[in-house]
């Protein structure tokens, strides 16, 4: 893709990561153990599940509903300290949540994504929790979703 077309593309990301300062191995560290213990959460609180996944979108259970319900609820309330304590990172950078702006094909990547949910059931949040669970036919899933966003990035500019 030429220099132009990237600079007239949208970002990738409405609010990109602006911070400042680099990390080193020992700063990266903590992702790592964040990400262990979320996984870990996931799977005792059963959110890798395919048995639970596929009994909320038969509606037979409240089970993952109330997981994301509560998550979105989370999301929502630390939005609103975020703005209104005007709240900055732990190296003191301000936080932009900049607006978002409708598009048709969050609507199509909407459907395609449920659709991928619902016959994998798995969405790629878990994904790697289910892998590191012993649900090895995930690699298929994972290798379905890297492609898919390959293909997004290779065909992105003929798409928006």
């Amino acid at each position: 893709m030429n220099k132009e077309i990237i600079e007239k593309l949208p970002e990738a990301c409405e609010a990109p990561n602006s911070q400042k300062e680099k990390e080193g191995f020992m700063g990266n560290l903590k992702y790592l153990l964040i990400g262990a213990v979320f996984g870990l959460v996931f799977i005792k609180g059963e959110i890798v599940s395919w048995y639970r996944i596929q009994e909320m979108f038969l509606l037979d259970s409240f089970h993952m509903y109330g997981v994301i319900g509560s998550a979105v609820i989370t999301g929502v309330i630390s939005v609103f300290l975020i703005k209104r304590f005007n709240i900055k990172t732990i190296h003191g950078e301000e936080v932009v949540i900049k607006p978002k702006v409708f598009n048709k094909g969050q609507v199509y990547g909407g459907l395609i994504f449920g659709l991928g949910w619902a016959l994998t059931g798995a969405c790629p949040g878990p994904l790697y929790a289910q892998l590191g669970a012993g649900y090895f036919g995930i690699v298929i899933t994972i290798l379905s979703a890297i492609a898919g966003v390959w293909v997004f990035g290779k065909y992105r500019d003929k798409l928006i």
